[in-house]
């Protein structure tokens, strides 16, 4: 079972260590301790409350779809040239990236400022783990 250190659990949450400090003492993580003495978090138990506490924006387009990775966020820059566009988004803590036309730019009213919500719809999602210590950097 994975275990991550106070400050890793706080990158990983986008919160200050002192955050995650206050919720082991409020009885919403458990803390444990490892073989080095340091204060650890069960991963297990981390991305349960990862879920739990997820700050959803609510989706202000008011359409049902059937994807269910809706990611809603402020854009944050806009490159077009005659045909296509490059449109990012901050959703959050993720950055967003999206390839379309620049006749959708403009019907949209893509521009930095803008409130939008990027909709994936993927077959296909790559997921990755970082590599065993002693295997970094060796090819798989």
């Amino acid at each position: 079972m994975p275990h991550f250190r106070i400050s890793e659990a706080a990158r990983l949450l986008g919160v200050s260590d002192d955050t995650v400090r206050r919720w082991t003492r409020a009885g919403l993580l458990t803390e444990h301790t490892d073989s080095a003495g340091r204060k650890t978090l069960d991963g297990a138990e981390l991305a349960a409350f990862a879920r739990r506490e997820a700050d959803v924006s609510p989706d202000p387009t008011g359409v049902a779809r059937s994807a269910r990775n809706r990611f809603v966020g402020l854009v944050t820059e806009v490159v077009a040239d005659t045909v296509m566009a490059k449109v990012e988004l901050q959703c959050g803590p993720n950055r967003i990236v999206s390839l379309m036309s620049s006749e959708a730019v403009s019907e949209l009213g893509l521009e930095p400022g803008v409130l939008a919500v990027a909709v994936v719809k993927a077959t296909q999602v790559i997921v990755e783990t970082p590599a065993p210590a002693g295997d970094r950097g060796e090819s798989r």
